[in-house]
C-alpha cells in the first residue's frame, strides 16, 4: 500500500509499505476513505514530538470502511463506515475509567506517533470498539474527518478547560484550523465576545465569517493593548493558546483578566516563560490538556443537528498520491489560504 512516512526531522516520503495485519483480538483494519494533515504532523516534522520515531506512517484522523475485524470485536463488522478517533482507548484502565482516554496505558495518542497512522491506504486500529464511531447515513464525510481530532481538541482543551460561559469574553490566539475549530465550538456557550488574534489577515477574515466578534492582527506587537482597550482595561475571561510557540503563550499571559483562565491547546516544542511576577496575585488558572475525544459523541449529534458545520474548515482536496503537495500547501498556509486539507484515498 501507499503511505506517507516520517523519515526524521524535516524529511517525509510517499512509500510502498506492507498492508497492516490484525495483531490483537480487539483490532480492526480500516480501508481509508479520507484523512487530513494536522498541525501536530508539522510539529513531528520539526522534531517537537520525541515519541515519534523515523519510519513511522503519519496521521491520526480520518474516515474509512472496515475491511477485517479481530475475534473479540462485536460492535463493528466488515464494510461498516467508521470515524477514527485520534485517541485510542482501552476503556478499562484507570485513566480511561476517569475519562482521561489520552492517558490510556495501552493507547492514548499513538496513531501516527507510536504506531503507524492514517495517512495510508489502510490502518490498523487497536481497541477498535472504544476508538471508532459508526458514521450515520447522510453525514458529510469531510465534516466527519474534523471530528477525529480538531473539533474535540478545540472544544475540550480550549472551550471546556477554559470554562467559556454565557456572556464571558474570550480571546483565541491563533486563527489556524485548531483556533477556528475552537471558535466554532465556543459559540455553543454564547460568550459575549470572541476575539481572534493572528498575523494572517486571510485567516482573520475567515474567523469573522465563522462567528468571531473582533479580530486583531498581532504583527505590530500591539495586540495586548487592543484587547485591554476593548475590555475596559480588564482583559479577557478566557485566553486560549492555539499555536504552540512562546510568543503566543506570552500574549495569553498579558491579556487574561483577574480571575480568568489561560487554556493551552498548542503543542509546545520549546520552553516558555511563566511570568509569575505579574500573575501571582491575579487569581488565574492555567490549564493544559491532550484531547481525550470524550466529547466526540456529543459533537457528532451537534453536527447532525446543524448547530455546527465543521466542513467550513476544509479548503483543499488532494489524492493520496498527491500528499506531498498537500503537505506543501498546508505548510504554506499564509500563501495558499489553506485551512484543512482533505486527502482522498
Amino acid at each position: 500500500m501507499k503511505a506517507l512516512v516520517y523519515n526524521g526531522v524535516g524529511q517525509k516520503s510517499l512509500e510502498d509499505r506492507p498492508k497492516p495485519q490484525l495483531q490483537d483480538p480487539g483490532d480492526v483494519i480500516v480501508k481509508m476513505v479520507k484523512t487530513t494533515i494536522c498541525g501536530t504532523d508539522l510539529h513531528i516534522l520539526k522534531g517537537d514530538v520525541a515519541t515519534c520515531a523515523p519510519g513511522r506512517i503519519l496521521g491520526h484522523e480520518g474516515v474509512g470502511t472496515i475491511e477485517s475485524v479481530g475475534t473479540s470485536v462485536t460492535m463493528f463488522k466488515v464494510n461498516d463506515r467508521v470515524l477514527i478517533s485520534c485517541i485510542s482507548s482501552c476503556g478499562k484502565c484507570d485513566y480511561c475509567r476517569r475519562g482521561m482516554y489520552s492517558h490510556c496505558t495501552t493507547g492514548g495518542w499513538i496513531l501516527g506517533n507510536e504506531i503507524d497512522g492514517t495517512q495510508a491506504e489502510y490502518v490498523r486500529i487497536p481497541h477498535a470498539e472504544t476508538s471508532l464511531y459508526a458514521i450515520p447515513e447522510g453525514v458529510d464525510e469531510d465534516a466527519m474527518v474534523m471530528l477525529s481530532d480538531i473539533l474535540p481538541t478545540g472544544f475540550e482543551c480550549g472551550v471546556l478547560n477554559g470554562k467559556v460561559a454565557p456572556g464571558s469574553t474570550v480571546a483565541i490566539v491563533g486563527a489556524g484550523p485548531i483556533g477556528l475549530a475552537t471558535l466554532l465550538t465556543a459559540q455553543l456557550y454564547s460568550p459575549s465576545e470572541i476575539i481572534m488574534i493572528d498575523v494572517d489577515d486571510s485567516r482573520l477574515a475567515a474567523a469573522l465569517t465563522f462567528g468571531a466578534t473582533r479580530t486583531i492582527n498581532s504583527s505590530d506587537g500591539q495586540a495586548a493593548e487592543q484587547v485591554k482597550a476593548w475590555t475596559q482595561g480588564r482583559g479577557v475571561d478566557t485566553a486560549i493558546e492555539a499555536v504552540g510557540i512562546p510568543a503566543t503563550f506570552d500574549l495569553c499571559q498579558q491579556i487574561v483578566a483577574p480571575g480568568g483562565i489561560i487554556a493551552n491547546i498548542g503543542v509546545h516544542g520549546q520552553k516558555v516563560d511563566l511570568h509569575l511576577e505579574n500573575l501571582w496575585s491575579q487569581n488565574i488558572a492555567i490549564t493544559t490538556r491532550l484531547v481525550d475525544a470524550v466529547t466526540t459523541p456529543m459533537l457528532l449529534k451537534t453536527l447532525q443537528s446543524g448547530k455546527i458545520d465543521p466542513s467550513l474548515l476544509v479548503t483543499h482536496h488532494f489524492k493520496l498520491d498527491q500528499i506531498l503537495d498537500a503537505y506543501d500547501t498546508f505548510a504554506r498556509a499564509a500563501e495558499t489560504k489553506a485551512l484543512k486539507v482533505i486527502i482522498d484515498a
